[in-house]
């Protein structure tokens, strides 16, 4: 096989490791002390695939109180505990990777809306980690996170490729946005899960196809070898 693209960049949450439905039943519990009775599928509605910090003024209006950097901490602190504890790895995706990392090499990184320490956290405990050799970065060290291309213009800079001719694996919708802003090929990632965002929406957003199996995603980055 041979690389379809010049690059892979990977979304973290719910693409590498299944982790929405963790970090969300952290969040609902803090949104519930603040009094906001918010249920699952509004929650996950609304946060995933956004970053925390630029969700103020929706919390803001459901509860009344402003949630400063030391509220921001608190979450990530009880989410990262909760992560410690209960993380995977998403079904086939170590699979996919051995492939992937076989066929592009170095060429490969982790872009994702999340803080660096919860992407290293994640990917530690699942042991993805070995797979990218630190070439991760974070939407919190970029101007703007998802769904602005910021993140994914980082990674495709610091990998030395042209974002064009690139290709990007999400699960969001603002994951999507972000990756088709940047001018990328994004792919969909959507495997019927309650966390998971619905084809037609990815589709929507821009994503040029959608899949439901990480088994089928070497096939969709790499090309067969020429005879």
């Amino acid at each position: 096989m041979r690389p379809a693209f010049a690059a892979v960049l990977f979304d973290c949450d719910g693409v590498l490791v299944d982790s929405e439905i963790i970090t969300m039943g952290v969040l609902r519990e803090m949104l519930h002390e603040l009094g906001w009775p918010i249920s699952e599928t509004e929650c996950v509605s609304l946060f995933v695939g956004r970053a925390l910090k630029d969700q103020g003024p929706l919390i803001f209006d459901h509860t009344g109180v402003h949630t400063d950097e030391a509220w921001i901490a608190q979450f990530r602190e009880r989410r990262d505990v909760a992560l410690s504890a209960q993380v995977e790895a998403i079904p086939g995706i170590e699979a996919a990777l051995g492939i992937i990392s076989d066929v592009y090499g170095k060429k490969i990184a982790v872009a994702s809306g999340a803080d660096r320490k919860k992407i290293e956290l994640q990917l530690a405990r699942t042991g993805l980690d070995r797979f990218f050799d630190g070439r991760l970065f974070s939407g919190m060290e970029v101007p703007k996170s998802k769904p602005a291309p910021d993140v994914y213009l980082a990674a495709a800079r610091a990998l030395g490729v042209a974002p064009e001719r690139a290709v990007v694996v999400e699960d969001t919708v603002a994951g999507v946005i972000a990756g088709v802003a940047a001018g990328a090929t994004v792919l969909g990632y959507s495997n019927g899960s309650h966390a998971s965002t619905a084809p037609q929406a990815l589709r929507k957003a821009g994503a040029a196809s959608v899949f439901s199996n990480m088994a089928e995603l070497a096939t969709l980055v790499c090309s067969e070898q020429d005879a």
